[in-house]
């Protein structure tokens, strides 16, 4: 077991690890925080997506202790207390989920998506200068998070919606 201090949704925790344990599983089972959730356990779904340091990533295939210091949001961290996050909120309005089990993952992937537009990092598909939220552009970026219900249209216009309202 090795010292861990990292920073989850804006509280500091320091914790005792396993060198072989994942980020999911020090969040779910040590942090008792079960919004991301393990789909594939191989980086293959995006169920467990969080935002680290301000960048999306697969916490399913990321060791704890490689984290240590860093700054860790999961779906939890989002709302502001009881009020939603635009894009909880247009989730809800553009009903971009059936039975919820990626939507964790997509609304960390989404929060970073529209941070990476903002700052203008491209993409497989960026052609124009400064980066354009269009519907190929949101598609792309969010190509790493499946969802078996489908929802995929409505996923889209509720990000469309919710980065509309952040600018």
């Amino acid at each position: 077991m090795y010292p861990l201090h990292l920073t989850v949704n804006g509280t500091a925790h320091d914790v005792e690890v396993d060198p072989r344990r994942s980020l999911l599983d020090l969040v779910r089972e040590t942090l008792n925080l079960k919004g991301p959730k393990k789909g594939c356990d191989h980086g293959q779904c995006g169920a467990c997506t969080m935002i680290v340091n301000g960048r999306r990533i697969n916490s399913c295939l990321s060791l704890a202790l490689s984290h240590e210091g860093d700054e860790v949001t999961t779906v939890e961290g989002l709302a502001d207390g009881e009020e939603l996050h635009p894009l909880q909120q247009a989730f809800v309005e553009e009903d971009a989920f059936q039975c919820g089990f990626c939507t964790s993952g997509q609304l960390c992937s989404a929060a970073a998506l529209i941070d990476e537009i903002k700052e203008g990092l491209p993409s497989v598909v960026t052609g124009e200068d400064p980066v354009e939220l269009s519907d190929e552009e949101i598609r792309e970026r969010m190509s790493g998070n499946l969802c078996r219900c489908g929802a995929y249209n409505n996923i889209v216009e509720a990000i469309r919606s919710a980065a509309g309202e952040q600018r």
